[in-house]
């Protein structure tokens, strides 16, 4: 009898905990997809006019994903090339230069777009064309380019890892916003802009929901086969 009710108790608590899992699974799935809706709907929002842009405070995530228009002026001696990046699975350089905002005194990070590496002299920097004067861009506001894992050295150079930007704000003196703006368009100047689309990812959680009930359901299928159901065929026979 008492083997019987500790069976019972596990079985209560398995359940329990699974399907526990389980919703919560489901919850983490419905917030990473409330998130990208709302991303999406940031990024057919209307453009950010530049006084907005120069009006928030830090990364505002509220501006993250809209649409941008800046006009200014290249700084192409602080380019920066962000290696092992890749587009299209294949690996290469994030270009990255800082633009000059037009009859402001700020500076804001451009993810240009990708360009590949010369794999036999990794030294070498791809033909990137930065037109001289003003321009006009247009993309995205991002956070500054994501980063990768790398040893905890202060780099410096035009080609590095990854791009710090409190410490690339002191090593140039440059205003530099919070934000960074991520360019789109067709490719040119030597640089494609397929930039990855991110999905919200919630997929996997519904199907790490799907398992975790799955497993619940097991666990309350056997528990009656073996507990109720067999031993009542058994007593049933001569």
């Amino acid at each position: 009898m008492l083997k019987r009710v500790a069976i019972a108790i596990a079985a209560v608590i398995g359940i329990g905990v699974t399907a526990s899992l389980g919703m919560w699974q489901l919850g983490r799935g419905q917030q990473r997809t409330a998130l990208h809706e709302a991303m999406t709907a940031r990024a057919n929002s209307p453009a950010v006019a530049v006084p907005e842009l120069l009006a928030a405070r830090g990364a505002d995530p509220a501006l993250l994903h809209r649409p941008v228009v800046v006009r200014g002026t290249w700084l192409a001696e602080r380019t920066v090339f962000l290696d092992n990046r890749q587009m299209n699975a294949v690996p290469g350089f994030y270009v990255v230069t800082p633009l000059r905002i037009e009859s402001r005194d700020a500076v804001v990070l451009v993810q240009r777009g990708w360009a590949p590496r010369n794999f036999t002299r990794r030294e070498q920097l791809p033909p990137v064309q930065t037109p001289a004067g003003l321009v006009e861009v247009r993309g995205r506001l991002a956070p500054p380019p994501a980063k990768l894992y790398a040893f905890e050295t202060e780099e410096t150079g035009p080609i590095r890892q990854n791009l710090d930007l409190a410490r690339f704000r002191a090593e140039t003196g440059l205003p530099l916003l919070e934000l960074s703006v991520q360019q789109a368009g067709p490719g040119s100047e030597g640089l494609l802009r397929q930039w990855p689309q991110a999905g919200s990812g919630a997929e996997k959680n519904f199907g790490y929901a799907f398992q975790w009930w799955a497993l619940s359901a097991l666990i309350a299928i056997l528990y009656v086969w073996f507990q109720l159901v067999l031993p009542r065929r058994r007593a049933r026979q001569p």
